[in-house]
């Protein structure tokens, strides 16, 4: 079992959830997060003053998947996600040592 975590734009989300829908990969859990990575943030103006904004709004998808489902996982993340500029994010992969389905006490890959 891999855990994998996706941090994106959030205007990516629908194409992203859509296609990992379409990748056989259902359960998923998405979270608001904000940071920054190589894009450091931006200036604005309001109200005539200048503030600089460094905690961007992002959005985290984390999933745990079968071994064998992860480069569709990879795949579809990444062409749903990728603008070719700065922002576009990173995934995360890890491995899962067990699972376990608190409503019937199912352990492994069956609990997924």
């Amino acid at each position: 079992m891999l855990k994998i975590e996706a941090i994106l734009q959030p205007s990516k989300l629908d194409a992203v959830k859509d296609a990992l829908l379409e990748a056989g990969i259902e359960g998923m859990t998405i979270l608001e997060a904000r940071g920054h990575g190589r894009q450091k943030g931006h200036t604005e103006f309001y109200r005539g003053r200048e503030y600089t904004v460094d905690l961007l709004p992002k959005v985290k998808i984390e999933m745990v998947i079968h071994d064998e489902l992860k480069e569709k996982a990879i795949q579809a993340i990444t062409s749903a996600a990728r603008t070719g500029r700065i922002g576009d994010g990173k995934i995360f992969i890890s491995k899962i040592d067990e699972a376990i389905r608190i409503r019937n006490d199912e352990r492994g890959e069956t609990a997924l």
